[in-house]
């Protein structure tokens, strides 16, 4: 028992190194990430080393640690993110725009073949996304894209 009280007492004592390695790499995996979750965490984390320079024990400072980061992430975070984001373009743009985008069938376009002109002028290789086939020259939307695919449907439906 003599030398997990040593251990105990090692770890208590080199506590704050500890605390300072978790706020570095949990500032650089923020830096590549730029979500704010590694940031909160390293918050926490400073809560931690904070309590340690105080004198608490280390089961003490794990806990505000942990209660701190959850906190900054609860509460901090989001109104960040919100305050981040603001100023983007809402507009649906690359994939996301031709979703829901209306246009004609150049061919009659079944699962296995087609080809459809869209509504911003592109011309898609086109599949169905039901067994029933759309005849050329009817009116279609796209369901989504797989990959050089637009997978459509009748404009009826």
């Amino acid at each position: 028992m003599d030398g997990f009280n040593a251990f105990v007492e090692l770890v208590d004592q080199w506590a704050w190194i500890g605390w300072l390695v978790l706020i570095a790499t949990f500032l650089v995996i923020e830096m590549l990430s730029l979500d704010f979750t590694f940031l909160m965490l390293a918050l926490g984390s400073a809560v931690g080393l904070i309590t340690d320079l105080v004198g608490t024990p280390v089961w003490v400072q794990v806990l505000a640690a942990a209660l701190a980061a959850a906190l900054f992430i609860l509460f901090l975070r989001p109104p960040l993110l919100k305050r981040l984001r603001r100023g983007e373009d809402p507009t649906k743009s690359n994939v996301d725009a031709l979703i829901d985008l209306r246009g004609f069938a150049l061919t009659d376009i079944t699962q296995l073949t087609g080809q459809a002109k869209l509504a911003n002028g592109d011309t898609w290789t086109a599949r169905t996304a039901t067994a029933a086939p759309i005849p050329q020259g009817a009116p279609l939307l796209v369901s989504s894209i797989n990959g050089a695919v637009a997978v459509v449907r009748p404009a009826g439906e």
